[in-house]
């Protein structure tokens, strides 16, 4: 790295896109479960750039890579996360956003610090940036490095994860796959070396584990869903001129209006504003919104339980829940809440023939090496592509007894 360069990095890390990453959690509603896990986006993008930094080094020992390739690389995986919402992917998926788009926009805005400072080093560098996050920067092989099933994005995550949160589902041998990082130069895409193939493995299943473990906790899972809830309600309360305190002339009055927020305005709310907006709630005369908001903020969630029973007896018994909950004064609609998720390629490695940039390769071999997806090479690979999938139902903790009651009938 040159000093202009640095100097670029430096630059970057003190705009206020970039600072605003303090101010969210990297688990979103994780330490909600994992008392540890406090640690911001802000750690986790300083993370990735290192990693990016560290076998950027690696594979300029052996192949020929620009200085100008080297920069965008490092800058995008600096940058990779600065479009995240509050609450990281929670609210991004009660709004409907997808992060990267914000983040694209961002690097290449003329407004934001990003994008001026980027624009200022060379005037190519916000769109080559832009490209390799988008995923269609060439070399694909370097952009692979910050968006692809084996990045420095997955890489720090899982650690850093694994080490806020106390547990060890999350670790494996990073040096080793760092040693074994190679580029095919005929078909443009990363590979693993042969010695580095147990590291792999290692590797996607840790990222199995944590999915399974904490990132599809009951508790973090459960206040997810009651974060649902409570903005379904904020948003029915303001379509209906209901009482939902918002601060005027602010982001919130847009995101309740289901209006989308600009890019300074997404770029300059975070969590804080949030919570804020929530502490607010608890005072308000609508009683599903005080208590949600209530409950959330002092963690009083709702059960996840389980649906471990035939498929055709859950409609049954989740009917019979809501039954339960109406009894008892609690609008079903809020306080009885399904919870699915499963095999997606974010989630778990899922080959996938059409999208090379999305397919791990490894050496198989020794005297005849061949470069090959890596589940044609490991059983314990082809055995992670089964997934996993939670199917749960969310439920007032007051209403539990009744609901094994029902479950156990």
């Amino acid at each position: 790295m040159d000093d202009d360069e640095g100097r670029l990095i430096v630059g970057l890390i003190d705009t206020s896109q970039f600072q605003r990453l303090r101010r969210i959690r990297q688990l979103g509603l994780g330490h909600f479960a994992y008392q540890g896990a406090e640690h911001s986006r802000f750690t986790h993008s300083l993370g990735a750039y290192h990693l990016s930094t560290r076998i950027l080094a690696k594979l300029g020992n052996d192949y020929q890579i620009s200085l100008e390739d080297r920069t965008a690389v490092r800058v995008a995986a600096l940058l990779h996360d600065i479009g995240h919402g509050a609450f990281s992917h929670v609210v991004e998926s009660i709004l409907g956003f997808h992060h990267e788009d914000f983040t694209i926009a961002a690097v290449l805005s003329d407004a934001t610090g990003v994008g001026q400072l980027l624009r200022k080093y060379s005037d190519e560098l916000p769109g080559r940036v832009a490209d390799i996050i988008r995923g269609n920067f060439r070399p694909m092989a370097l952009a692979q490095l910050v968006s692809s099933q084996l990045d420095v994005d997955r890489m720090d995550y899982l650690l850093r994860d694994s080490l806020m949160t106390g547990v060890k589902y999350g670790v494996y041998d990073l040096e080793w796959i760092i040693r074994s990082i190679e580029i095919n130069t005929t078909d443009d895409h990363l590979f693993v070396s042969a010695p580095g193939i147990y590291a792999v493995e290692d590797y996607l299943q840790a990222r199995y584990y944590m999915f399974r473990q904490v990132y599809f906790h009951r508790t973090l899972r459960a206040a997810e869903m009651m974060l649902h809830s409570l903005f379904r309600r904020a948003f029915k309360l303001y379509s209906e001129g209901g009482d939902v305190w918002f601060a005027k002339g602010t982001v919130f009055e847009k995101l309740l209006g289901g209006d989308p927020p600009t890019l300074e305005q997404h770029l300059a709310t975070d969590d804080s504003d949030f919570l804020f907006h929530i502490k607010q709630w608890q005072g308000s005369t609508d009683k599903i919104l005080a208590d949600l908001a209530n409950r959330f903020l002092n963690r009083r969630l709702l059960r996840a339980f389980d649906l471990d029973m035939p498929d055709e007896a859950r409609p049954r018994f989740i009917a019979a829940v809501r039954e339960a909950a109406e009894r008892a004064g609690l609008d079903p609609e809020h306080y009885v809440l399904e919870d699915t998720a499963g095999n997606v390629a974010h989630n778990f490695y899922i080959r996938d023939d059409a999208n090379p940039k999305n397919q791990i390769y490894v050496e198989d071999g020794y005297a005849r090496p061949q470069i090959r997806e890596i589940s044609e090479v490991s059983a314990a690979v082809r055995g992670l592509q089964l997934g996993y999938r939670i199917h749960r139902l969310c439920f007032p903790t007051e209403l539990q007894d009744e609901v094994l009651k029902l479950y156990h009938a």
